[in-house]
């Protein structure tokens, strides 16, 4: 078993070579400017990396861009392992990232959230305490009521 160490300079060093291969080493239409590797997980043997990946578009453009992706497998594989001067080259998984659909979903989450303290804001414009602005005991109340619990057990 490798170190975490080197299998984190590994996985660096898979997307830098990755994306920039795609930028300018594939001339498959399919791959883009709209595609961005935002990470990548190298196992602890070194044998397998996983290459996330977000796509700028609709799910078409998704697709396609999938496509593309395991078609160059093969290209981008070499091109690490070129790069990279191991003995094994890892074997590359391409998997579509959901951290934009889950900050949107955040997003829309603290939205929610938003509009519902606004409303309450507004229905709280107006309102009063029930029991007064200080609901705490101050010194000279608990004087009066020691007083009055005095007087209570006298009778």
């Amino acid at each position: 078993m490798a170190d975490n160490a080197r299998a984190k300079r590994l996985a660096d060093l898979i997307r830098e070579v990755v994306a920039q291969k795609l930028q300018r080493g594939i001339k498959d239409p399919r791959l883009g400017t709209h595609i961005t590797i935002t990470d990548t997980r190298v196992t602890g043997d070194l044998r397998e990396a996983t290459v996330f990946y977000t796509v700028y578009g609709d799910d078409e453009e998704r697709k396609a861009a999938a496509a593309g992706l395991e078609s160059a497998k093969g290209i981008l594989r070499s091109e690490v392992g070129r790069a990279a001067g191991v003995k094994f080259t890892p074997t590359l998984a391409f998997v579509m990232d959901a951290l934009p659909d889950t900050a949107r979903n955040i997003e829309d989450l603290l939205d929610k959230a938003r509009q519902s303290d606004a409303k309450v804001r507004e229905a709280s414009a107006g309102a009063v305490y029930a029991g007064g602005a200080d609901p705490y005991r101050k010194p000279e109340d608990s004087e009066t009521l020691e007083d009055a619990e005095t007087d209570d057990t006298a009778e």
